[in-house]
């Protein structure tokens, strides 16, 4: 028996695809799971909370999220936006909510509601779904392809909608059925440094001003910086690393980063600097600080690093000292020599050229019949639900487009 169409992976994509397909008069629709478990990703992401979307309403906004597809996703946003998504959960059941930081959740702050309320409305509509079904190779027909998958059992498509994500299986798919693929890299981690003066600062979160240099290559970010053991996490530095991901993947993870870290310029900062001093003159530098929002250990460990002596007194600061200190607390170096983990999405820069997409219909270029949807794509976006909102959109797209 021949599907209409046979979705190769069973997470966001694929499951809103296939839903999406049949609710637009697809007959016969088939999800084929590699693994033992559909909408594992969804399962994890947030912490197990799973952060479906994010409340950025604006589509010319949305877009700067996303460090690759951002032209792309223009069209696509406008015909299903976070607004859309929003509206589309709630409507299939599940309650949501928009936390402080535009990040959406279901109101059950549990992921196995986002799983349950896919797999049921999948289920509703007559979706079936197989797996431990890795499809080790497509052939195609003159009726559309034929599927092998593992334990040597055939699937008949007439139309195959590739979902895999960031798993190698997907892109060598669609290379095997001619398509060009970006050479993927990580996305989305930390920064590892040897400068081990902020060692007893792990753990603060303060927003800061940074710029990161890559071989001349200059990135610059605001934001909440994590200043952990090894170095740097928290979201200005994973949007960092999602926007400069090939430079610091081909620099092998070396690069300087710049921390501004009162988000003051040098005249503001020295201006502040020269009243606390002629306020409290007898007071000493190291345990008093004229910066409210600086953290005490931070402000403790700024100073020593530029070997200010513990016990100089505020009247006794040199002009040399001075604008040391100013240069440490507006643009302090910190030598970047490695990667950190990956965040909890997994997210790759990289997969399938996007010119050889129709991105009106999600259809290959070079394949006919042939749709890919999600993050097998070369696009991908920052934490806050923005890889999830693609996902949901390309999927519903190539839903709606498969006839």
């Amino acid at each position: 028996m021949i599907s209409d169409l046979v979705i190769i992976g069973g997470g966001a994509s694929g499951f809103m695809g296939a839903i999406t397909a049949v609710r637009n008069g697809i007959g016969s629709v088939v999800i084929l799971e590699s693994t033992s478990k559909v909408l594992e990703k969804v399962r994890i992401s947030g912490g197990g909370r799973c952060n479906l979307t994010n409340s950025c309403w604006d589509i010319s906004n949305l877009v700067n999220n996303y460090p690759r597809g951002e032209k792309q996703l223009i069209g696509l946003f406008n015909r299903f936006s976070t607004s859309d998504a929003f509206e589309w959960f709630q409507e299939m059941g599940l309650s949501l909510k928009v936390e402080n930081d535009g990040r959406i959740f279901p109101c059950s702050d549990s992921s196995e509601d986002v799983i349950k309320c896919l797999k049921n409305v999948a289920r509703r509509y007559g979706v079936k779904v197989f797996i431990n079904s890795h499809v080790k190779q497509i052939r195609v027909t003159s009726e559309g392809f034929n599927l092998l998958a593992k334990g040597n059992n055939y699937f008949k498509a007439k139309n195959i909608l590739i979902c895999t994500g960031g798993h190698p299986s997907g892109r060598r798919l669609a290379k095997s059925l001619g398509h060009t693929i970006i050479h993927p890299v990580p996305s989305l981690f930390s920064f590892s440094t040897s400068d081990n003066t902020l060692k007893s600062c792990s753990g603060i979160t303060l927003n800061v001003q940074i710029k990161l240099i890559v071989n001349n290559k200059k990135f610059t970010e605001s934001g909440t910086i994590l200043i952990t053991h090894r170095g740097f996490s928290g979201p200005v530095i994973l949007r960092m690393s999602a926007f400069s991901a090939r430079y610091l993947y081909d620099n092998k993870y070396f690069g300087e980063l710049r921390i501004n870290w009162l988000c003051l310029s040098e005249d503001e900062t020295r201006s502040k600097i020269d009243l606390f001093k002629l306020e409290n003159g007898k007071k000493l530098v190291l345990k008093n600080k004229p910066f409210n929002h600086l953290p005490r250990s931070l402000w403790k460990a700024l100073v020593l690093s530029v070997n200010i002596d513990k016990q100089l007194k505020w009247a006794d600061l040199s002009k040399y000292e001075k604008d040391t200190l100013v240069k440490c607390l507006t643009m302090k170096n910190y030598l970047i020599n490695s990667r950190g983990p990956f965040g909890e999405e997994f997210v790759t820069a990289g997969g399938v050229s996007l010119n050889e997409i129709n991105f009106k219909t999600m259809e290959s270029k070079i394949c006919k019949g042939l749709y890919f949807a999600g993050e097998v794509l070369d696009i991908d976006g920052i934490t806050g639900g923005f890889n999830f909102q693609h996902c949901w959109t390309s999927g519903w797209i190539a839903g709606n487009a498969i006839i």
